[in-house]
């Protein structure tokens, strides 16, 4: 059968900075470059923005502090301030303020890219790059106005998995030095549940402004957890599987009382790889198989949960780690531990090195001890932007969880708000890059970017 030869309509309007992927990284990125006065179009694949936060259900924003201190400022504060106005947003005792209603925050984060001006662009994917030599002129997309390009000076690629940079011959790696992934996650929310029962039965791991109970963290095959003869029991039932003990975390929300998000199942091992659709689509089916074996195993086996309803499975697949591009500079595990200062400094991190590994029983690998500088609690390390100029292309940038950096360097750097922050110097770079510099990312002054965020409200 001869290859078809398919019609693209061109779009007849053109912009300034055009965003693949209104995710974690892609919201503020759009927001960034429109509120410094560019024309920006963010191209979505959901019908919701948000990304991991949202439609993948992670919940809580992670910490990343030094000295007590948050480490990402400028746009995080306006999502924070904004989610805490509706009530969608809380703050637990101990200060953390990173605790969310992933629904409440589609619609915030749609607002802040309306409000400062930016276009949306929802249920369209990524088709192919239109290229001049080294420098993207279009993006051809797809929705239900079929095969579209679009065009603007300068692209952002924030689609999480590098689609258009891979699309457009950025080189790439992943997975690690075996071309193996973290662990996938497919999040879900239990409903029904009385908080105040299952807390007593469990003891409370903390107390907060979330009623009744703000976190519960459960490592079930741990010594002396609670949970483990519960587990052993519904294993030998046959109500769960061996591998439903290795990773059971769960996390109440702000505005939505008796229920629970929570951080599992884990995909089983040989489904790792998130820009495989394959692994992809059987890793959704593969979760929700899992999330019925832990739905029924809270029914039977939890107080407080017996009348317990499965309130929504998440949209999407928590991916941890996908493809990394090939950057002007590779960020790596020694300039996370060394704590790394750079003159082009965008993000500040002190996330610690978090690899779910789908290669032995722990399956989690988290360091967050040992005699290097970063261990110290006013330490951090940098983000350079370099690490989000893709070798090869001239007027692309990609921020968040695929900017250029090893796996383990890759694994500190790619919770929510470290792509909050990526995604606000690259959407303030694109507009500068389209405004005076004809789209060209390199040539915009790095120092000046890092001052003009500085300025903004970020801590650099």
């Amino acid at each position: 059968m001869p290859a078809m030869n398919l019609p693209v309509t061109l779009v007849e309007r053109t912009w300034d900075v055009i965003v693949a992927g209104g995710g974690t990284a892609g919201v503020f990125a759009g927001v960034s470059a429109a509120r410094a006065g560019a024309r920006v179009l963010v191209t979505e694949s959901f019908g919701s923005v948000g990304g991991s936060g949202t439609n993948a259900q992670v919940t809580p924003l992670m910490r990343n502090v030094s000295s007590g201190v948050n480490l990402n400022r400028g746009l995080t504060d306006e999502l924070k301030r904004r989610m805490n106005e509706r009530g969608d947003g809380a703050t637990d005792a101990g200060g953390n303020d990173n605790w969310f209603n992933p629904e409440g925050m589609k619609y915030v984060l749609e607002r802040m890219l309306l409000d400062h001006g930016a276009e949306l662009l929802y249920h369209t994917h990524v088709v192919a790059p239109v290229m001049e030599g080294e420098r993207l002129t279009g993006m051809v997309v797809h929705n239900k106005g079929g095969l579209q390009e679009v065009r603007a000076s300068v692209f952002i690629d924030a689609t999480g998995d590098a689609d258009l940079a891979v699309a457009a011959g950025v080189p790439f790696l992943a997975g690690d030095e075996d071309g193996i992934h973290q662990a996938m996650s497919l999040r879900f929310t239990l409903a029904g549940l009385d908080l105040s029962r299952l807390n007593a039965f469990l003891g409370p791991v903390g107390q907060g402004s979330l009623d009744p109970v703000f976190i519960h963290f459960w490592m079930v095959w741990e010594k002396g957890s609670k949970l483990e003869p519960l587990f052993r029991q519904a294993v030998e039932e046959g109500t769960l599987e061996e591998r439903d003990g290795d990773y059971f975390q769960a996390f109440s929300m702000p505005g939505r009382p008796g229920e629970l998000s929570f951080n599992c199942p884990r995909i089983r091992a040989d489904l790792n790889d998130g820009a495989d659709p394959w692994h992809l689509s059987a890793a959704q089916i593969d979760g929700r198989e899992g999330i019925e074996r832990l739905l029924r195993f809270c029914r039977l086996h939890l107080p407080g949960c017996e009348t317990a309803y499965l309130a929504a499975y998440a949209p999407m697949v928590g991916v941890r780690e996908s493809r990394r591009i090939r950057g002007d500079y590779t960020l790596t595990l020694d300039d996370i531990l060394e704590c790394r200062t750079f003159p082009d400094a965008v993000c500040r991190n002190h996330y610690p090195v978090d690899i779910h590994t789908v290669r032995n029983r722990e399956r989690l690998q988290h360091t967050t001890t040992g005699d290097a500088p970063y261990f110290r609690k006013d330490a951090f390390h940098e983000i350079p932007y370099r690490a989000m100029l893709p070798v090869g292309v001239s007027n692309l940038l990609v921020p968040g969880r695929s900017a250029s950096a090893t796996f383990e360097a890759q694994s500190a750097i790619r919770v929510q708000q470290n792509c909050h922050s990526m995604g606000e110097a690259a959407g303030l770079a694109a507009a500068l890059a389209a405004q005076g510099h004809g789209g060209e990312v390199r040539a915009v002054d790095p120092l000046a970017l890092r001052e003009q965020l500085k300025g903004l409200g970020a801590n650099l």
